[in-house]
């Protein structure tokens, strides 16, 4: 009987590197990262994707209606969505783990802003992130790459999320 115990535990331990070998590692965008290219649906089910932005500066947030600082921030990003062309910005503003029926209804009492808000079903753009928690932001530069990363921030932050916003606006491409 140990005998039997001590195969199957070697046995364990021997397939144990090979699973851990198939396991996906964790997606964890940086700084200076080329960032994941699907940033959730639009409210037809369309893909909106970071390419279709290039040239701009794209804010990426993911935010949900039951966190304080995101619903702080929403209009602040709204009031420099409105302060800078659509050719220069772009802001995605992609919901995280709320179901489609929130979503429809954030679209119904925000009809006039001009941030584009995204679905993410089974977290798809959330996961090639590494989002695991909210406020999550990231600031894409004119060139495509992943300027800035803000994790877990709150209201003193937004004067520096406004200034880097800016400082990327004006640099040259």
């Amino acid at each position: 009987m140990v005998r039997f115990v001590i195969l199957m535990l070697s046995a364990l331990l021997l397939a144990a590197p090979a699973a851990e070998a198939k396991r996906e590692p964790e997606a964890k965008v940086t700084v200076g990262d080329v960032p994941p290219d699907y940033l959730g649906q639009d409210e037809n089910g369309d893909d909106i994707l970071a390419s279709a932005q290039r040239g701009k500066v794209v804010v990426v947030t993911f935010w949900a209606t039951w966190c304080g600082p995101c619903l702080r921030e929403l209009p602040v990003l709204q009031g420099i969505r409105e302060q800078v062309s659509e050719d220069r910005l772009a802001i995605v503003a992609v919901n995280y783990g709320q179901g489609r029926k929130i979503y429809k209804k954030i679209l119904e009492k925000t009809p006039d802003w001009s941030l584009t808000f995204a679905y993410d079903p089974k977290y798809r753009a959330a996961k090639a992130f590494g989002v695991k928690g909210i406020p999550h932001m990231f600031i894409i530069d004119k060139q495509g790459k992943v300027a800035s990363v803000h994790v877990g921030y709150g209201d003193e932050t937004l004067a520096t999320l406004v200034d880097e916003l800016n400082t990327f606006l004006t640099a040259k491409p």
